[in-house]
């Protein structure tokens, strides 16, 4: 720890954190951002591989990109923003798909999302796996596809929170890695790396914060790290928030994990084009592949399927992917990809996951784990984010409100004078 104290401390130096810090620092306050890591971004983290250049091994895409704050922020840094058709908009289902199955799978997905809302209107909430069609030939395409969207499986998620999420269906990318953007947003920030915060001890007239380099103390807090964190106690409070923990257990982190492949030669395969493994079945992988015109194939897994993987290590997910991409282009595949890079999010102990989604009834707890506390603490992250929640751009419009809300919380002169006398 370099400082022990600042009028602000902010905890977390994901898309969250970042975005608070900032705001905090042009409005004036005194900040000092913890980050457990020895790099910022937290769940954006762009790697630039030999052979592939920069690989999103996080977040990657700029969803609703056409109101995306990174989009601007992008532009300001003169980093250049993608606009082209993401794979899942383009006609038809990708490779493997007949016309008429595209067709199919498309009037199923209409469907679904038809009898979605039609459960939320009902009022109350249940599991979003209520909304398949009984022995429906997609279900289980279906099923895989939500393990990507929201890193659970179906029968785990509210049905209620997914259709809260809002999409305007414009998905970018940023050629030089969506991380990138994210941590390249934290440039002339006060950043204390290798600081994993374990205590907020809000008990006195000052807070608190204990972390694996000592000590600091600040007028307020910001607290900007995963929903997992919180729920497992990771990061603990005095007096107790059991309200948080609560509120955080029901907002548990899904698992998506990308592995990238080195393509050998173009052929045969266009630029942004998809697969699927299987289309019969939920534990399957996803491939997208020449992403940006590169010769790479980026491999998604998600939820039940990305958990077992991940028990097996980064061998048994190049094993998986190299068997399923095996099984639609044959063997000969297999010696034109060479596996480059991936991280496993669930066992990063900074991150235990991917992003959130709502258990079944707990909708209510991204309001409840985002509201402030005695204007002093003050909570952001995409956990919290009603509708663009598992997105580095939920992410930052949390992080922005709960800086706001802090200097607000301090009064014109960026002081707790006011609030310290009436407690």
């Amino acid at each position: 720890m370099t400082r022990s104290q600042a009028d602000v401390v902010v905890i977390g130096g994901g898309a969250a954190g970042i975005a608070a810090a900032r705001r905090l620092h042009e409005a004036g306050r005194d900040v000092l951002l913890l980050e457990a890591r020895e790099r910022l971004g937290g769940r954006g983290f762009t790697r630039v591989d030999p052979l592939g250049g920069p690989i999103d091994l996080g977040c990657g895409w700029l969803h609703s990109g056409d109101v995306n704050p990174w989009t601007e922020i992008a532009g300001r840094a003169g980093l250049a923003v993608d606009r082209s058709l993401a794979p899942w908009s383009r006609p038809g289902m990708g490779l493997g798909f007949t016309a008429e199955d595209a067709a199919s799978f498309a009037a199923a997905r209409e469907a679904f999302q038809a009898r979605l809302s039609g459960l939320v209107a009902q009022g109350g909430d249940a599991p979003a796996s209520q909304a398949l069609e009984p022995g429906g030939r997609w279900n289980g395409l279906m099923s895989a596809i939500y393990t990507y969207v929201s890193g659970g499986e179906i029968g785990r998620i509210s049905a209620r929170d997914l259709d809260n999420y809002g999409d305007t269906g414009a998905n970018y990318r940023v050629a030089g890695g969506y991380g990138a953007l994210i941590a390249g947003h934290g440039e002339g920030l006060a950043v204390a790396f290798g600081c994993p915060a374990t205590l907020v001890d809000h008990s006195g007239a000052r807070i608190r914060i204990e972390t694996a380099k000592g000590a600091t103390e600040a007028r307020q807090v910001v607290v900007a790290v995963p929903s997992a964190l919180i729920a497992d106690g990771a990061l603990r409070f005095a007096p107790d928030l059991p309200e948080k923990r609560e509120a955080a257990a029901g907002l548990p982190l899904g698992l998506a994990d990308k592995l990238y492949f080195a393509l050998d030669r173009a052929d045969g395969f266009e630029p942004d084009s998809r697969a699927f493994g299987r289309h019969d079945r939920t534990a399957t992988a996803a491939y997208h592949i020449r992403p940006l015109g590169r010769l790479l194939v980026e491999a998604y897994f998600g939820g039940d399927c990305a958990e077992a993987l991940e028990r097996g290590g980064e061998g048994a997910f190049a094993d998986f992917a190299l068997g399923e991409l095996a099984g639609l282009f044959g063997e000969d595949i297999r010696r034109r990809l060479t596996p480059l890079a991936m991280h496993p999010w669930r066992r990063d102990p900074f991150a235990r996951g991917s992003y959130s989604f709502a258990l079944p009834g707990r909708t209510g707890d991204r309001a409840a784990l985002g509201a402030p506390v005695d204007g002093r603490l003050f909570f952001a992250g995409e956990a919290v984010s009603e509708h663009d929640y598992s997105t580095a751009h939920g992410a930052y419009r949390t992080g922005v409100a709960a800086a706001d809300a802090a200097v607000a919380a301090a009064g014109p002169a960026g002081r707790l004078d006011a609030i310290q006398s009436q407690s």
